[in-house]
């Protein structure tokens, strides 16, 4: 009997779920760079377009490279269905507007990265719906923000750039109550570190572009859940705003998914090496890493995380502190990216959260000497040596 991929550990899905090969019998997925596709008869057309028949329309509907790609992550994630996007941001907004119309209720969790604050908060608004932030770590505030037009929920868990972690089985049951769906960003988790379908969401959104590209190359992002609500939520969207993946970036996510277990794995080992030089450094106001005992939600990490990941943010007091540690920086690059195979650290009240007002930033406890760092592939001692150089520098 032929294997069944969803009974293969992690590691061999990330090599060869989803794998499609032509009559070439070739070991590289194959590259389809075509916009279009060709039919036997206009009948065949007919048929194709209808859904009767299997088989590729257009390149903004899908294509053999791109729906490898699919298949390959949503069998890592264990959802049924995936949809890629041209990239993150174009998933989390098609994950938003497919579950909201005109008259809709989100509930959001308050520490989100920038550009998805943006969205729910001068975006979604100019289409007749209305977001509440609350704090994601208290149940009861996502309980007393539901109204009778509440239809999704939103949180980052591992939030940006702070690590904030939410009790997702908990904030899944208060959504399904209400008659809402729960969508989680769980980039930062990755899917080798935390399941939130598993725990009870609805949608899993991924920015491709981080861990799963890893090395800095292409953008992409990615939808996942049940097939039904796939369909029913985002293939007409999908199909007709063209947020699509291309091919060739299909492409590129694919082989940075065989490798994704691996690098993930070697990235938090390194992290947990750096956020305990940084924790124990004088110059260093606060520390938080989902991988130490001392991080604010660290019984719910236990319960629903398997691994701490590789970003760790810092305080140094000041935006003056924090700039002269990432000057003194001589192997970790200043950057805005993170999940790459190249260390990078960036001062995000300038960078991935200067859309936010002051106000907000505030909220979340995001103030100008916080540091956030992504730990990549190099030595470990090379990058706790340059860490704690720049550190004296602050």
């Amino acid at each position: 009997m032929a294997e069944d991929p969803r009974d293969w550990e992690i590691e061999t899905r990330a090599v060869r779920g989803g794998l499609m090969r032509t009559e070439h019998g070739e070991i590289s997925e194959a590259l389809f760079l075509n916009q279009s596709f060709a039919y036997e008869s206009a009948a065949a057309a007919d048929a194709r377009f209808a859904g009767n028949a299997p088989g590729f329309i257009y390149q903004r509907f899908g294509n053999p490279t791109t729906q490898m790609f699919e298949d390959r992550l949503a069998l890592l994630e264990g959802a049924e269905a995936c949809k890629a996007t041209a990239s993150g941001m174009a998933a989390i907004q098609l994950a938003l507007m497919g579950l909201l119309r005109a008259g809709d209720h989100l509930v959001a969790g308050r520490a989100l990265f920038g550009s998805c604050r943006w969205i729910c908060s001068e975006l979604l608004p100019r289409f007749g719906v209305e977001t509440t932030y609350v704090d994601a770590t208290d149940l009861d505030a996502w309980k007393n923000a539901v109204r009778p037009n509440t239809k999704a929920f939103l949180v980052e868990s591992p939030a940006n750039p702070l690590l904030e972690v939410t009790a997702i089985g908990a904030v899944a049951e208060i959504a399904h109550a209400a008659g809402a769906k729960l969508v989680v960003d769980n980039v930062f988790a990755t899917p080798i570190f935390q399941k939130p379908l598993v725990l009870g969401a609805d949608i899993v959104v991924y920015s491709a572009t981080k861990h799963i590209d890893g090395q800095g190359r292409v953008l992409g992002g990615a939808i996942l859940g049940a097939a039904d609500v796939l369909t029913e939520a985002y293939k007409d969207m999908h199909r007709h705003t063209g947020p699509a993946l291309s091919p060739f970036n299909a492409w590129v996510l694919l082989k940075g998914l065989e490798t994704l277990e691996l690098r993930v794995r070697r990235q938090t080992e390194n992290c947990g090496k750096v956020a305990n030089a940084i924790a124990a450094h004088s110059k260093v106001k606060k520390t938080i890493y989902p991988g130490r005992p001392d991080h604010p939600q660290a019984a719910i990490i236990a319960n629903q995380m398997t691994g701490g990941g590789n970003v760790v943010a810092f305080d140094l007091g000041s935006r003056e502190a924090a700039w002269r540690f990432l000057d003194a920086l001589q192997i970790v690059d200043i950057s805005n990216n993170l999940g790459d195979a190249k260390s990078m650290a960036t001062h995000p009240c300038t960078t991935t959260h200067r859309s936010m007002p002051e106000a907000e930033r505030l909220e979340i406890g995001l103030t100008e000497g916080w540091v956030r760092m992504s730990v990549g592939l190099e030595g470990a001692g090379d990058l706790t040596r340059d860490v704690n150089r720049a550190l004296d520098a602050a």
